[in-house]
């Protein structure tokens, strides 16, 4: 064995011993979860889905998220690009505007999309001229959804877009492809890992979101009342429902996390090899 690898052995297990540390956070973080899932028998779960209440909760999550998340993408995939590829004045400002609902408080979120969008907002007179009232509805939750899930979606794509090599960037203008060719055939399947990632984990983001939702869009069993709202409501009323709802909100969220991992670490292998 070389010197190298010897040496490269014993940083491994002196940082193998060095981690031994991050053990009680690591257990602190797993041992709630691992309670939920002993505390909810596979019968229980199974017979809770078939409740009504249950139904409407998943059907208006998995509704309501899914057009969130095709408005994310589809407004946010430029948004991503321009500030990947483009060095602006004002890109400093734009950045942190975009990153700024991830660090805001829910309730603050919820807040202000009701003075922007509410009945007495800054845009409720003219959407109540149009005969559009935002607050209260399923397009409140998608809005709520949207605010708080973006930035993961924006950012993320942003990071695979800027890594895109920019000489097949210039190669493909060379050979005469336009902006839209472009972006479609070069750039957009190299970064989309990083998008694919991006949209996930927004999803995932969106379909947890709770503080906003409740203040913007209330909590209305079958209009505005999704998962995480039900779940505070069973807790006051019906503990297996929140059990039940939290279980799948789990199952969800960790397949969501592991499909992130998968297509991250897909070239990986390869990666290593060519070290």
């Amino acid at each position: 064995m070389s010197p190298r690898l010897r040496t490269d052995g014993a940083v491994g297990r002196r940082w193998d011993r060095w981690t031994l540390l991050g053990l009680p956070l690591l257990v602190f973080l797993a041992l709630p979860v691992v309670g939920l899932l002993i505390r909810s028998s596979p019968t229980a779960l199974v017979a809770n889905l078939a409740r009504p209440d249950v139904g409407k909760a998943i059907a208006v999550s998995l509704k309501t998220t899914l057009v969130s998340i095709m408005v994310i993408v589809a407004f946010g995939t430029p948004l991503a690009y321009m500030l990947g590829f483009r060095n602006f004045k004002g890109k400093r400002l734009v950045e942190t505007l975009v990153d700024l609902p991830t660090v805001l408080p829910p309730s603050v979120a919820g807040v202000a999309l009701l003075v922007a969008f509410g009945r007495r907002g800054l845009l409720g007179g003219a959407l109540e001229d149009l005969g559009l009232e935002i607050a209260f509805s399923q397009a409140a939750v998608v809005m709520a959804q949207s605010f708080v899930a973006a930035p993961f979606y924006v950012r993320t794509a942003a990071l695979g877009f800027g890594a895109v090599d920019k000489e097949l960037i210039q190669a493909a203008m060379l050979d005469g492809a336009g902006s839209w060719k472009l972006f479609r055939e070069v750039v957009l399947p190299l970064a989309f890992p990083s998008a694919l990632s991006g949209a996930v984990m927004s999803w995932a983001r969106a379909l947890g979101e709770f503080g906003a939702t409740i203040i913007f869009a209330g909590n209305f069993p079958g209009r505005t009342q999704t998962m995480p709202l039900a779940i505070y409501i069973g807790f006051e009323v019906d503990l297996n429902t929140a059990l039940t709802l939290s279980v799948i909100l789990i199952l969800l969220s960790f397949a969501s996390l592991w499909l992130i991992r998968a297509s991250l670490g897909r070239d990986a292998p390869e990666a290593q090899a060519s070290r």
